[in-house]
């Protein structure tokens, strides 16, 4: 039983682990930049220009807002400038947001690590903690911004950094500045101009699906895009990684298999004597048998409900405290953009799928006994 118990614990683990990991990277970099599903002008994806922005109708946000699979409709006006300290500047991406819509269907707020949370209004920026170790400034200090806005229009402005953020994405944390959508527009003369709508969906991985029907349905002048298509190395990398991850399985349940097949067959012989007295003194092999496949399968269940009881509090211990990595490690990850901490999920799927799954494979196994107990030869069997 115990090796079946452990069986459980460590596939459960394994598989937490490696769940936590590609969740907390798709938070990091989709639903913190580019949302599941974003809608854009056409062509302002392959441009990236202000020119491709635009300003969405009433008909356009009231569509969405009442498409079943969509949670909120959050406007953004993004573009690239170069951001300057008194002696530091750096190009980098700007994005205008509604600080209340962020606040309420984002955790942008929750990355503050200095500093307070912008607010509708304010004329003051929110900035990385990348850049703002690059530019030396922090939280109360001013940066000055230059760029090109709407229509060829000089962008200049200046603002109070209000906050810091950091993201768990080594890459986003180089360089974002965020500004209130209002002064964004201002800033770039595109008075009511976005270029994209973010949408958060009740299911990520129907994002897809949603971006091809909003497509259809909204016809040409928009762009829709899911995830994926914004972000096909993130994707690719994803779709490795849970290959990666079933290939390793697989591996996994070969060991464990000939694991609690070893103890199995441990079990049969050192029985094999005392199967051949119940023979000899009248019990009917198909009998035996069924009684020696009843007793594995109890203990198979007995050892998954184990391991399931034993898995549980040790995953959510490493859910609410994850595994910081460090060293040389650590450095290999933060170069691969991936943040350095290994996270766990609590998913029921995972407690419930590697537990049927080992007892599947125990179960099966179980029925190794019965082979022995059909070309047993009583007389052979007692003399051992």
């Amino acid at each position: 039983m115990a090796s079946i118990v452990f069986a459980v614990v460590l596939c459960v683990l394994m598989d937490s682990v490696k769940k936590g990991l590609l969740d907390r990277m798709k938070e990091n970099i989709v639903s913190i930049y580019s949302g599941y599903v974003q809608v854009q002008q056409n062509g302002f994806w392959e441009n990236r220009t202000l020119e491709q922005s635009f300003k969405p109708t009433k008909q356009l946000l009231q569509y969405l807002s009442g498409h079943h699979e969509i949670v909120s409709v959050i406007p953004r006006l993004e573009s690239f400038i170069l951001v300057a300290s008194d002696d530091y500047a750096k190009g980098t991406l700007i994005v205008g947001i509604d600080p209340e819509m962020e606040a309420r269907h984002g955790d942008l707020s929750d990355k503050i690590i200095s500093g307070t949370y912008l607010s509708v209004g304010d004329r003051a920026a929110l900035i990385t903690e990348g850049l703002a170790g690059y530019l030396r400034l922090g939280a109360g200090d001013t940066i000055v911004l230059l760029g090109q806005g709407y229509h060829g229009a000089t962008a200049v402005g200046k603002y109070l950094i209000k906050g810091v953020v950091k993201f768990g994405s080594p890459e986003l944390n180089e360089g974002l500045v965020y500004l209130p959508l209002q002064e964004s527009q201002s800033l770039f003369a595109a008075d009511e101009r976005i270029t994209a709508l973010v949408l958060d969906l009740q299911d990520i991985d129907l994002s897809h699906q949603v971006a091809n029907e909003l497509s259809e349905d909204l016809g040409h002048q928009y762009e829709v895009m899911s995830w994926q298509e914004m972000s096909p190395e993130l994707d690719q990398f994803i779709k490795g990684e849970e290959t990666e991850n079933v290939i390793f399985q697989i591996i996994l349940y070969l060991l464990i298999a000939f694991g609690i097949f070893g103890t199995i067959l441990m079990m049969t012989l050192e029985r094999e004597r005392e199967f051949g007295i119940l023979v000899a003194i009248g019990m009917k092999k198909h009998f035996l048998s069924s009684m020696v496949i009843l007793e594995n399968l109890m203990i198979a269940l007995l050892g998954s409900l184990g391991g399931l009881l034993l898995s549980f509090p040790a995953t959510f211990y490493f859910f609410r405290y994850p595994i910081p990595l460090k060293g040389k490690l650590a450095e290999a990850y933060e170069n691969f953009g991936i943040e350095p901490i290994f996270y766990f999920s609590i998913d029921p799927e995972i407690f419930y799928s590697q537990a049927i799954i080992v007892l599947l494979l125990a179960s099966l196994l179980s029925f190794f006994p019965v082979l022995k107990v059909g070309a047993l030869h009583p007389v052979n069997a007692m003399r051992k």
